[in-house]
């Protein structure tokens, strides 16, 4: 098992800044990395007002969010990560993308960098081939919020070795989460479940079979699930939750896996959830309110 000194984050957005508080506020000198200073600004803003809120609440001490705050570098060059022991990988889930981003990386850090991503559906063997370093890539899935969710997938691919596993499954219970093991098939663990669950939400609310409100309260009163499916939809992102979808059923070619009709729409017309304003909810009132869809 590697030691992990460095941690380097690629993106800064919702999941990448809540990964580098994560990894700083556990200790690690942490440096985020994305492509512009407006988006490094806005990963730096979150972080704070994130570690303010836990200090509000009286989960973290004031002087553990200053030391955390101390240990985070912000950069637009992929060279400044050279220097780190693990670079986990938060980007748009585009396997060309992040592809791209680690063959970049490659001749830049030294071979004892272990590389992880933390898709949430694309093949970990084939970034681990496309990054040059099989061995040391392994799959690190965090949830969101990733202060506050305690999981985290890792996934090992047919290449990855042993001491990259038991690296990252150490890294992550460091962090304070609780690590399960996933291999690596589309969607891993909790995707693969969680999805064809969400878009069977979609197709009872398309179909006309109850409306929104009631479908949510119906599984929150009678299952005891915190949020009901169509909240959870916006939550995530429906344009998020339908690249899973068609990664997975490209895979699995099975129609549980398809996305509905009424989620591409509501993804074409812009309706994305709460990151958009509007989703199943229009999240502009207090609290939010099911938009008529015209079903």
């Amino acid at each position: 098992m590697r030691d992990i000194s460095r941690v380097g984050v690629l993106g800064c957005g919702q999941m990448g800044s809540g990964i580098a508080q994560a990894a700083a506020v556990a200790g690690y000198p942490t440096v985020a990395r994305d492509v512009e200073t407006g988006l490094l600004a806005k990963g730096e803003r979150s972080i704070q007002q994130s570690l303010d809120k836990l200090v509000e609440k009286g989960k973290l001490a004031a002087a553990d969010r200053d030391a955390a705050l101390g240990r985070l570098t912000f950069t637009v060059d992929l060279e400044d990560l050279a220097g780190c022991d693990l670079i986990i990988e938060a980007v748009t889930e585009s396997l060309e993308l992040k592809s791209g981003l680690w063959r970049a990386l490659d001749p830049l850090c030294p071979p004892r960098t272990i590389f992880a991503s933390n898709t949430s559906s694309l093949s970990i063997g084939v970034m681990a081939a496309a990054a040059g370093r099989p061995d040391r890539f392994v799959g690190l899935h965090f949830f969101n919020p990733v202060p506050l969710m305690p999981l985290v997938e890792v996934v090992r691919a047919l290449t990855t070795s042993r001491e990259t596993f038991e690296t990252a499954e150490a890294f992550a219970r460091r962090l304070g989460k609780e690590p399960i093991t996933a291999q690596d098939r589309p969607g891993f663990v909790v995707n693969r479940l969680l999805v064809p669950y969400l878009l069977d939400a979609a197709r009872a609310r398309e179909s006309g079979l109850a409306s929104t409100a009631d479908i949510d309260r119906g599984m929150q009163l009678g299952c005891g699930h915190p949020m009901g499916p169509l909240a959870l939809l916006d939550f995530v992102g429906l344009d998020t939750v339908m690249r899973i979808a068609e990664i997975m059923f490209d895979e699995f070619r099975e129609p549980r896996f398809a996305p509905p009709p009424l989620l591409r729409r509501m993804v074409t017309a812009g309706l994305h959830g709460r990151k958009s304003g509007r989703g199943f909810y229009d999240y502009a009132t207090n609290p939010p309110t099911p938009i008529d869809l015209g079903l």
